[in-house]
Parts: C-alpha cells; sequence; structure tokens
C-alpha cells in the first residue's frame, strides 16, 4: 500500500475488536499527506486513541490496512516507528531525572548520531521555551512545562509524522493556547505532518487543516473545518421549547426545518438561506411556550451532535 507522499498516513478498513467483542473501530479509512495537520474529533470513547495505538504500532488491528510514512505498520513496523513522534495522553516521562537528562536517554534510545545530539536538543528547548528548567527534576515541572517537555522529546529524532494525543488536556486555556501556538510554529517550520485527537473544538480548528469526525469507533465525516460548517449552513436557530410545536409553527410559514435536530429541550435548526431571522419572528408571534431563541454561527458542535445525536461538549 502506498502512502499519499512521503511521510504522509494511510488508513484503509482499519477495524479493531478487543477481547470480549468490544468493537473499538470498524472500518475507519483516511489518508494525511506529507506535511498535512490532519485532526481527529470526538468524545472520550469515539475511537480516538485506539486509531493512534494502531498508528504508533502499541495497537494491532483486527483488519486493514495502515502506513506510516510509507511503511506497513505491521509488517515494517521498526520502521514505521522510527519514523515518528508521539506524545501520549498521560506522560512517559521519568519524573525523578532532569529535563535534559530524559531528552538525552531519548536520543540514545532513538540512536541519534552523538555530534547531533546536543545542537538538536538545544533547538528543541529553546523553540518549547524550557531553557530555564530544562536542569530541574521533572517533578518540579509544572503541567505546561511537562507537556512542553514531552513535545519537544517526540520531536527530538525529527521524525516525518508528530502524533499528538489530546495533548492539551487537562490544561488551563491559557496555556493550551500557548501551546497551539508552539505546535503550529514547530509544524510549519520542520514540515512535519502532524496526526491530532481531541475533543476540544477550537483546538481542532486551530491545528488542522482536515478533520476526521469519529464517533462510536467510525468516521462519520471528513473534510476542512470550514466546509463542515458551510455543509452545516450559514446560521442556526436555537430554541428552549417544545420541538414538535416549534418544526410545525415554522413548517407552516413556509420555513424549512428538514435538518432539524433536538439535545434535551433544545431544537436546532440550520439555515442556508437567511431564514433564521424569519424564523425568530414566526416564533415570536405565536402562541408557544418558549423559554429562550437565539441566532448564532454554527460550530462544530453542531455538527457533531447533527451527525450523532450527542454533543462533544458533553
Amino acid at each position: 500500500m502506498k502512502d499519499p507522499g512521503q511521510g504522509g498516513v494511510q488508513v484503509r478498513g482499519l477495524s479493531k475488536t478487543y477481547k470480549g467483542g468490544v468493537e473499538a473501530l470498524r472500518d475507519v479509512s483516511f489518508s494525511v499527506g506529507a506535511g498535512e495537520a490532519f485532526g481527529l474529533l470526538g468524545p472520550n470513547g469515539a475511537g480516538k486513541t485506539t486509531t493512534i495505538g494502531v498508528l504508533t504500532t502499541t495497537v494491532r488491528p483486527t483488519a486493514g490496512e495502515v502506513s506510516v510514512g510509507g511503511f506497513d505498520v505491521i509488517r515494517e513496523s521498526k520502521a514505521a516507528r522510527k519514523v515518528s513522534g508521539i506524545v501520549f495522553q498521560d506522560t512517559v516521562l521519568d519524573r525523578a531525572l532532569s529535563g535534559r537528562a530524559n531528552l538525552m536517554l531519548h536520543a540514545r534510545l532513538w540512536a541519534m548520531p552523538r555530534d547531533r545530539i546536543q545542537a538538536r536538543m538545544d533547538d528543541v528547548v529553546d523553540a518549547m521555551g524550557i531553557g530555564g528548567v530544562i536542569d530541574r527534576p521533572v517533578r518540579t515541572y509544572s503541567g505546561g512545562q511537562r507537556r512542553r517537555l514531552e513535545i519537544a522529546r517526540a520531536v527530538l529524532a525529527e521524525p516525518q509524522v508528530l502524533f499528538l494525543d489530546e495533548p492539551t488536556v487537562g490544561l488551563d486555556p491559557t496555556i493550551r493556547h500557548e501551546l497551539w501556538a508552539l505546535i503550529g510554529e514547530m509544524r510549519a517550520r520542520d514540515a512535519m505532518t502532524l496526526v491530532l485527537t481531541t475533543h476540544y473544538l477550537e483546538e481542532a480548528e486551530r491545528l488542522c487543516a482536515r478533520l476526521a469526525i469519529m464517533d462510536r469507533g467510525r468516521v462519520v465525516a471528513l473534510d476542512a473545518p470550514a466546509a463542515l460548517l458551510t455543509r452545516l449552513g450559514e446560521e442556526i436557530l436555537e430554541v428552549d421549547g417544545e420541538s414538535d410545536l416549534v418544526t410545525k409553527t415554522l413548517g407552516e410559514r413556509g420555513i424549512p426545518v428538514a435538518d432539524v435536530f433536538t439535545l434535551g429541550s433544545i431544537v436546532t435548526v440550520p439555515f442556508h438561506n437567511g431564514d433564521g431571522d424569519a424564523a425568530v419572528r414566526a416564533l415570536r408571534d405565536s402562541s408557544l411556550p418558549l423559554r429562550s431563541i437565539s441566532v448564532r454561527r454554527p460550530t462544530l458542535d453542531d455538527v457533531y451532535l447533527r451527525l450523532t445525536g450527542a454533543s462533544l461538549k458533553g
């Protein structure tokens, strides 16, 4: 199986069923071009981490073909790992060692040329802004500093493909935004392929050129973030009230409601033709017992809700 360019990723018909019959992935397919930033978006349990596990050779698939950097992850697993870097959800750093010692250990494990190690370490430490703490034990680092060190460790050996599995989960919004900027700058500078898993909508839009939206082990949509939003509609009417009565009232006024979807008591109606204001007027002129009415721009959470009936925001 050929990759879409050296340094890319290709997944075709990927399935994974764990012991006991738990189906984590079902016929997942996507490709990532060399140098592209690609995201897997979905809540916990959608299959994102299992997909990353297969791509990084830590999970063996039940079926399908998968290659990373042109190497089959089953038949050529060592070569596939050699061209990859990975930042896991959970830390793999040795907390007793200094940041520098952690990087040196990784460099030796990856058999980096000795005459290249120091210059590359200086480069990634500077890029991640951790020069002031690099000689301190990792146990003294803040959460954001540890994440920066983990990213530095993942890119130290200059991988063609960088995998980030929920890289900013649990971090406060300020640190999260700082890391997004650093990741974007580093990827652009080194022309790395990026495969990111996340359930943060803003993270997906900020870092990824294309997204695969996942739900219960399947890819339910794949496109650029802007295209996914455009496909849903130009604006969203959101009403807190009885869904059947809302759609009936709008339909009687000739306002299209074919794409309506609900979550709890909230009725959401996407519009492509600027019908939002007319819909608001129609509902306000009615005698329906409505608690709130608003019109806003769609978000990726609306796309996910429309596709799956659940919200990414939980």
